[in-house]
């Protein structure tokens, strides 16, 4: 198929009738667009009923506006050629925390605007097994799916404004498994008990007005597909959105929320998994941990040699809290100043006041009281040091078994794409210094931040998305991480910064004089 955004708009100088030519204004029209499309094309009734006036009004000179839904192109509808309107476009990411809207102008391809929002789901539970737990029976499962579409609703027309309703002719949903039932207000009851079976994968192409959602009369909705309860469209979203499904050299993907997902393949296989590397290394389980937001810190250093600490903000305001890459970063730095030990313990005795005890733990303070914005200190306890180096070890760990589990070392790996907004602010340096991530050269990490959201946008400005998500789906094997026996076993060696075999680290080994 023509490369192509999946709406666009075309001009057409159809032949007049006359007596040697009497076809009907629908057939001498749906020839000129097939042709111009290349592809076949449906007329709902609202477009055939405005069409003898639109075409006579313009002398049979016409703008036509179509839609792709994976098979057929939709007239949407007709313009005079002299008129001008914006043809608009919409990518949702619908996390479970929180929403991502990207308005894209089809005409120029260029996102016009980005706007985000709170999940309304989340008075109904903090997490998804407690909202699945809630939506046990249907008219509850209907709330869910009724503030979801009520706040899109409204977040969408702010979002428009000022063009008219009637120029959003497309909108591409992803999110995980869940939030995507959740949207269609699909059973969710067997998503979370074995076997563990979703509703549906695949969701044909739908209309706006099925779900009651802002757009013109003929706007369609797709959301992306799932493969199965673990791995959702936000994943397959990533995947469109990196490429690397259509590439020759091998890459990963990482996404790091609630679990780390991963993706290992290139354009002839794909191998997922997912494992519970994701919380601590977000900062969800610290207890001045916080999401990337502004006042969230972003970057920390610590300078080895006069120990000054030093911390950067989103948005460059007073401290808040600590979000997931200030988190790999602090990690990092109290290693590298000697504040940690390689078992993770801390070191005190190094930098006494900015110790102290909280709640019977030993803390680090790693910004007082007075500096913050919340007045009280942004601080580190033993216990949650534990807990991110559990989850850096995680998910080296599940990098290290995907890789092997088909004969392969990170050398092999063209790149590593790292997804989320935690890959928006992280950096490789740190979470290879603690273990996290390989000792492989910096070029190799290419941050991809929103990768969901931007594979909604790359849906919307091609028509072949349809088809590479089917492909993607064909290639795609899901590797189960919990039952592989040598996990728990790789997993004991990384629960050490770096690492208990530094040859794997010889890098990071080297610049901080560590010795076997």
């Amino acid at each position: 198929m023509a490369k192509g955004p999946v709406a666009q708009e075309v001009e057409l100088s159809l032949p007049a009738p006359s007596l040697e030519d009497q076809r009907a204004d629908e057939a001498r029209l749906r020839q000129a667009l097939e042709e111009a499309l290349g592809g076949e094309v449906r007329i709902p009734l609202s477009v055939l009923r405005k069409l003898p006036e639109k075409l006579r009004q313009g002398g049979f000179e016409i703008k036509a506006r179509s839609a792709f839904d994976g098979s057929t192109f939709w007239l949407q509808d007709l313009l005079l050629k002299e008129t001008e309107h914006p043809l608009l476009g919409l990518g949702i990411d619908l996390g479970s925390t929180g929403v991502v809207l990207y308005l894209l102008d089809f005409k120029s391809g260029e996102v016009l605007r980005e706007h985000s929002f709170k999940n309304p789901q989340i008075p109904y539970g903090e997490d998804i097994l407690n909202r699945l737990h809630f939506a046990d029976k249907p008219e509850r499962r209907r709330i869910l799916h009724e503030v979801t579409i009520k706040a899109l609703r409204e977040e969408i027309l702010k979002i428009l404004s000022p063009h008219p309703e009637e120029a959003l002719v497309y909108i591409a949903l992803c999110g995980n498994t869940t939030m995507s039932h959740f949207f269609l207000n699909l059973e969710t009851r067997h998503l979370y008990r074995e076997p563990y079976i979703p509703a549906a994968s695949w969701i044909d192409t739908l209309k706006l007005k099925e779900l009651g959602l802002p757009g013109h009369p003929e706007g369609l909705l797709f959301v992306f597909p799932n493969r199965g309860s673990y791995f959702g469209g936000d994943l397959l979203a990533g995947i469109l959105a990196s490429g690397l499904h259509q590439r020759e050299e091998i890459s990963i993907l990482i996404d790091v929320g609630t679990n780390a997902e991963v993706v290992l393949g290139n354009r002839e296989f794909l191998l997922a998994t997912a494992g519970a590397a994701g919380p601590a290394l977000e900062g969800g389980i610290l207890s001045c941990g916080m999401q990337a937001a502004p006042g969230a810190i972003s970057r920390v250093r610590i300078d080895p040699k006069t120990l000054e600490i030093r911390v950067e903000t989103i948005g460059a305001e007073k401290p808040r809290g600590l979000c997931g890459s200030a988190v790999i970063d602090l990690l990092a730095e109290l290693f590298k100043a000697g504040l940690l030990d390689q078992r993770g313990k801390f070191v005190p005795e190094t930098l006494p006041e900015r110790f102290q005890e909280i709640d019977g733990e030993l803390a680090f303070i790693l910004v007082p009281a007075e500096e913050s914005a919340t007045g009280a200190p942004i601080y580190v306890t033993q216990g949650e040091i534990k807990s991110i180096i559990r989850s850096k070890g995680a998910m080296y760990t599940i990098l290290t078994v995907l890789c092997q589990s088909v004969g392969l070392g990170f050398e092999d790996i063209a790149h590593f794409y790292i997804a989320g907004s935690f890959g928006n602010y992280i950096d490789p340096q740190a979470a290879i210094t603690i273990g996290m991530l390989p000792d492989v050269p910096l070029e190799r990490f290419v941050p991809l931040g929103n990768a969901a959201g931007k594979g909604t946008i790359a849906f919307l400005k091609n028509r072949n998305a349809f088809q590479e998500l089917r492909e993607i789906l064909n290639n795609l094997t899901y590797l189960e991480m919990n039952v592989r026996p040598e996990f728990m076993q790789l997993l004991t060696g990384a629960l050490f910064l770096p690492h208990t075999d530094l040859s794997l680290f010889p890098n990071v080994a080297r610049k901080l004089g560590l010795s076997p």
